[in-house]
């Protein structure tokens, strides 16, 4: 029996540095509470850092790519093709993702965890492939034992090259609506129909197959019921991948921006695997796939943004990067009623 053993993972609870960090932007030159979810933003930031000066170095985007063997039955949209050609799209700089990462000057690497397809070295590709796609879910595990395992390490080797201390991971992989819908259902105990959406934009026809398929699915792995299992039986490579990636970040104390629904099923897969990731996690934005309002209730998350977005990539935490950004600047450098010379208000 294969078995993960992952880092230790930090509580970052302390009650004398949460008050310190709260009385700091509590005396700052404004009424109480007045720059409302900035204010906790930055004791949040303080409490992940350990430190009541927070901030943000060489914050890094790893887009994890990878395609999905449960695609033959026709749950997506588009074909699996499209997988490998937004590779190339993200290399030559043309997705969304390259767009925002380079308005806010945030080095963006494309991982190739598992894409049905061989690239040219690139020095924005990253090769760490398990296999050439997941096998087919309906049939038989998504990924072996070794195999997942080996998609867990490589994405923990991923961050431990990595510099800064803030982390955005996206993903590409067609498919992998399905694997995150499947995951949230057995993870989270919800019915599948409840976390299904339309993922790449499929018709009422196609999102009742997608439902009756993954229905099927999750009657073929009953057993899978232990967290690593469940993610070999049910996932996907860039999944198991990203999942590695933001336990390692967290025993790191890196912060953990997490985009919106596949970005959120790692999330909920890691902190499975390894209590305690999810303190290390700010939660960009509210996807309107389904299942991400059941995922951010089961990570107890209030998202900073609502943008009506779908697209993943990390598109999603990269706009809500700038946020983080201001909330320590505010902590760090905005005055105090004392250093100004104003009255306080009265009590």
């Amino acid at each position: 029996m294969t078995i993960f053993t992952a880092p230790t993972i930090t509580n970052i609870e302390n009650d004398e540095l949460r008050l310190q960090l709260q009385q700091i932007i509590d005396l700052k030159t404004k009424p109480l509470g007045a720059l409302g979810r900035i204010e906790a933003l930055a004791v949040q930031l303080g409490m992940i850092q350990g430190t009541i000066t927070p901030h943000i170095e060489q914050a890094q985007i790893r887009v994890f790519a990878a395609d999905h063997g449960l695609t033959k039955h026709g749950t997506s949209a588009f074909p699996s093709a499209v997988t490998a050609q937004m590779v190339h799209n993200f290399l030559q700089g043309g997705a969304a993702i390259n767009v925002l990462a380079r308005q806010h000057n945030i080095e963006l690497k494309v991982v190739d965890a598992g894409v049905d397809a061989d690239f040219a070295p690139h020095p924005k590709l990253l090769d760490y492939k398990v296999r050439h796609g997941s096998r087919d879910a309906l049939t038989e595990p998504a990924m072996t034992e070794t195999e997942c395992l080996a998609a867990l390490e490589n994405g923990m080797k991923v961050v431990k090259n990595l510099v800064g201390n803030l982390l955005i991971v996206g993903e590409m992989g067609i498919g992998n609506t399905s694997a995150a819908s499947l995951l949230l259902a057995r993870l989270g105990n919800f019915y599948i129909a409840d976390c299904i959406g339309r993922g790449t934009g499929l018709d009422d026809a196609g999102l009742e197959h997608k439902t009756d398929i993954l229905t099927q699915v999750l009657d073929r792995h009953q057993q899978a019921q232990a967290p690593f299992d469940v993610l070999a039986a049910l996932g996907g490579l860039e999944i198991a991948m990203m999942v590695g990636a933001l336990i390692q970040a967290a025993s790191e104390r890196r912060i953990l921006l997490i985009d919106g629904f596949i970005a959120s099923s790692a999330l909920l897969v890691a902190e499975r695997l390894a209590p305690g990731v999810a303190q290390y996690a700010v939660f960009a934005h509210h996807s309107v796939e389904p299942g991400h309002a059941h995922l951010l209730k089961s990570l107890n998350a209030e998202p900073l943004l609502n943008m009506g977005m779908r697209l993943g990539e990390g598109s999603g935490a990269a706009l809500a990067y700038p946020l983080l950004q201001s909330a320590c600047a505010i902590i760090n450098e905005m005055a105090s009623f004392s250093d100004a010379g104003i009255s306080e208000q009265n009590n």
